[in-house]
């Protein structure tokens, strides 16, 4: 057994884990930058094959030289053609392209109707009184009307383009305006798939809510019936890849095939193909998407990896089908379920079979059998840890003894659930009868979840982002290397070895403590929105004061629950630009609103109408205010503001276009005087003021300090200097998107700034 490993063969598997991390670095950057990447490991392959005869490195550049140009040939693709400068510009217009994905329905846990998510490309768009055939992939956010638009179908729609986040893959994110108009039918082969699925469905509608949530997922991948308590306790316990399709579907519906070849005596020349048959017919069942076809690939290695006769073959397998994903979709690259289910494969054929082997040996004769249903999870839940601490931020103790646990129930759930959809589509009673039968193991899967969740200490806090999961894959490396010497020396000195142990649990019980977000005594908080403007104010635990809403409601959202943010004393609109008043959706409707405080210029007119419309309907008062005006806000902590600007002469203010008629306020917050250090927190709120009336305010404020400013207009070089000077303020705030195309902030106002101190 001891040699086994060395008949592992390494040689591409290498080059592919390399040329996997230059495409994790660099798909997100231009196409361009990739080429040049990718001609030079080209040009250094053959450098070095030429020079050296190394062929490890020379395979290692070919390989990062593949997938950076082909990524490089996705990005330029999806970016020809003006979608990317028109949702820079958020421009409306009218799209028709193909539904890629099923349309995900998610719950906003409020009054507001539910949000349907889909990935779109578009194949032809027309705006700015031009139209173009393009190939850009998109990310739909849409209202029910999309929730049963076909897969693959061809649809139609106007809507507003927006810029997608930073490292997403589609190039705009997708608002409809109207609902889809689809095109044509699907074709015979999808109708018929279509209707395998449904049939499937309506087999599990009167089955326990567990298990009719987790047979459609292992069978057809559709998750959409799983509750959320159930999807949290499966993410708890390390066990949501049973709560769609994976690898493990995949090797079970191909080993089951092949059984069921030899019991039916089919040729052995036969049986690949009819195993291939089984594979194509599957993926169809589950729609041919990125994480799909992954699980297919990665199930087939899998499968080898798991055979003795084909182990030596397994390592080049696994590292083909990453390079073979890879090109096909770059984006698979920052995939974590592609990481996952990577590593997961790479777990089972480097470490089941030796693990395996070394349990059973110590297990008595009838139980070694054992051996590979305990390593089988121990080695994927190993190998996979460092990257679910980057999901979690957290490690699960529980997660080998649930997946160790449910291993047994998901081929008889996964085979039991194929045949109810199969048997459903000839007469649905029989589906009926075999989801009964599917039905005991997947709820029996639930249960293990739900209990797992419950275990104390199942899951213990580790060190977040990548930092933890660099430190994690160092303990698990060393722990694999020096297990036998520990093993060695716990034999030789017990009492050391369990006093090591009481003391790692006694480091990670968990204390009491307080939560660390938001710190006590919190005054002000900016929410990353992108490229926009939202300000926090708390009033009293769980009130504020919103300063601005910002462009996207998603991104505001997650703000005000990290906040904690269950009542809105005031809601201030400086203006009705789209980057301070496009995430209103995240309040109005979600959460209590006790009035809303406005600029008295509609303008822009569109969207002002569209504010105020939104504002009317969920019977939200609004104040136009003006200079002069005072507002109180709160109980436990009192805050109170100046209107500073516009001016109360309604024809001056009248004539300011709509950034100079932004709302500008001198908040204090536990106190009515100047910043003394003493007697509270004053902070200048400041809109999108340019010089002219930033000019204006200045001459309202002389003499007066800040301890904040807000600065103006996301930090536009279009500033007063005196006014951004003049506050002393010793903290600046500024609302800005990263790598945002205005150039914001202005290098001259960061420099201004670093000479205020």
């Amino acid at each position: 057994m001891s040699a086994e490993p060395a008949r592992l063969d390494l040689r591409l598997l290498l080059p592919a884990l390399v040329a996997w991390a230059a495409l994790v670095a660099l798909v997100v950057q231009p196409a361009g930058t990739q080429v040049t990447v990718g001609l030079g490991c080209l040009t250094a392959a053959g450098l070095v094959a030429w020079l050296t005869g190394r062929g490890l490195l020379s395979l290692t550049l070919a390989c990062t030289a593949l997938v950076l140009l082909a990524g490089a040939a996705h990005r330029a693709t999806d970016e020809a053609g003006p979608v990317v400068e028109l949702a820079q510009e958020r421009a409306v217009v009218t799209v028709t392209g193909t539904v890629l994905t099923e349309p995900r329905v998610i719950a906003r846990g409020d009054e507001r109707p539910d949000l349907v998510v889909l990935e779109l490309r578009i194949d032809r768009i027309e705006g700015r009184g031009a139209g173009s055939r393009v190939r850009a992939p998109v990310v739909v956010f849409a209202d029910q009307a999309w929730a049963h638009v076909p897969w693959r179908a061809t649809v139609t729609t106007r809507a507003r383009l927006g810029p997608p986040e930073p490292g997403d893959s589609g190039v705009a994110v997708v608002t409809p305006l109207d609902p889809p108009q689809v095109h044509g039918e699907t074709g015979a082969l999808l109708a018929g798939v279509d209707h395998v699925r449904d049939r499937l469905r309506r087999a599990v509608d009167p089955l326990p809510v567990d298990a009719r949530a987790l047979i459609p997922g292992l069978v057809i991948g559709d998750t959409s019936l799983t509750p959320a308590d159930l999807s949290d306790a499966m993410l708890a316990t390390g066990m949501s890849h049973l709560s769609a399709v994976s690898g493990s579907n995949v090797a079970i519906v191909l080993g089951a095939a092949v059984l069921l070849c030899g019991w039916a005596g089919v040729p052995r020349r036969w049986r690949p193909l009819v195993a291939l048959l089984c594979l194509v017919g599957f993926v169809l069942l589950c729609r041919p998407e990125p994480s799909v076809l992954r699980a297919g690939a990665m199930g087939v290695v899998g499968l080898l990896g798991l055979s003795a006769s084909r182990r030596a073959v397994s390592l080049p397998a696994l590292a083909a089908a990453v390079l073979v994903l890879l090109c096909w979709d770059p984006w698979l690259a920052r995939s974590y379920g592609f990481a996952l289910s990577t590593l997961a494969t790479l777990g089972l054929v480097v470490f089941a079979r030796p693990w395996g082997d070394a349990i059973a040996a110590r297990l008595p004769s009838r139980l070694a059998l054992l051996g590979d249903v305990i390593a089988i999870p121990l080695a994927a839940q190993v190998i996979c840890a460092p990257v679910i601490v980057l999901l979690q931020g957290t490690v699960s103790t529980v997660a080998v003894l649930t997946n160790l646990l449910a291993a047994p129930l998901v081929a008889p759930t996964t085979i039991a659930g194929i045949a109810a959809a199969l048997l459903g589509t000839v007469w649905l009673p029989l589906g009926l009868a075999a989801a009964w039968t599917a039905a005991l193991p997947a709820w029996l899967i639930g249960v293990v979840a739900r209990w797992g969740a419950t275990v104390p200490m199942g899951t213990v806090g580790w060190v977040e982002g990548p930092a933890g999961a660099w430190l994690l894959a160092a303990v698990t490396v060393l722990v694999l290397l020096a297990g036998p010497w520990l093993r060695w020396q716990a034999r030789r000195h017990p009492a050391t070895a369990w006093s090591a142990v009481l003391l790692c649990l006694a480091l990670l019980w968990p204390l009491p403590g307080r939560p660390g977000w938001p710190p006590d005594g919190w005054v002000v908080a900016g929410c990353d929105v992108g490229q926009g403007d939202a300000f926090v104010v708390p009033t009293g635990p769980g009130r504020v004061v919103l300063i601005d809403t910002g462009p996207d409601p998603r991104l505001l959202s997650s703000c005000l629950d990290l906040l904690g943010v269950r009542e809105v004393d005031a809601l201030v609109l400086s203006h009705f630009h789209a980057d301070h008043v496009g995430g209103l959706d995240a309040v109005v409707g979600r959460l209590p609103v006790a009035a809303a405080y406005l600029t008295p210029v509609r303008d822009p007119p569109a969207e002002a109408e569209e504010v105020l419309a939104d504002l009317r309907d969920h019977g939200i008062p609004t104040y136009a205010v003006t200079a002069g005006d005072s507002l109180v806000w709160g109980d436990a902590r009192q805050v109170r503001a100046e209107v500073v600007w516009p001016p109360a002469d309604r024809a001056a203010a009248g004539s300011l276009g709509p950034n100079d008629a932004s709302v500008v306020l001198d908040l204090r917050v536990d106190g009515s005087e100047p910043a003394s250090g003493e007697d509270g927190v004053r902070i200048l709120f400041t809109g999108d003021i340019e010089p002219l009336a930033a000019r204006g305010v200045r001459a309202a404020l002389e003499g007066e300090r800040f301890d904040v400013l807000k600065v103006a207009h996301h930090g536009s070089a279009a500033q007063d200097e005196a006014l951004v000077t003049g506050v002393s303020a010793d903290m600046a705030l500024i609302g800005v998107g990263e790598d945002n195309t205005f150039g914001h902030p202005s290098r001259t106002v960061l420099s201004m700034l670093a000479q205020t101190g």
